[in-house]
């Protein structure tokens, strides 16, 4: 997996690829875990992730517990195995998730 950090105004992108298993989302929360501060406004953007372990999604489960009330994550470009995955598991609903980058980065703007 890869993970690609870039600006857009106040908003941090971390644009995610690849395989997300366990191996790759100790990588990833190590990356993106010290993003999560006070009024942070972070966008995981799964547009080129080809898939999640359950590893996978106890990353996204600690990052959602660590944004303080001040701040924002969003997630971003989500593929429908990923989408139903979350479903399945009642992550779906933890979660504000948009169709595109653009969409989140605005939201988050």
């Amino acid at each position: 997996m890869d993970i690609h950090l870039k600006e857009s105004g106040k908003v941090t992108v971390a644009e995610l690829s690849g395989e997300i298993d366990g191996k790759s989302a100790a990588v990833a929360q190590e990356k993106i875990l010290p993003l999560v501060k006070d009024n942070c406004r972070l966008v995981l953007d799964f547009g080129r992730v080809t898939s999640m372990s359950g590893n996978g999604l106890r990353f996204l489960l600690t990052l959602r517990r660590q944004v303080p009330y001040s701040g924002n994550m969003v997630l971003a470009s989500l593929p429908e195995q990923i989408k139903d995955s979350m479903a399945i598991t009642g992550f779906l609903d933890l979660f504000t998730i948009f169709e595109t980058q653009p969409e989140a980065v605005k939201f988050l703007s």
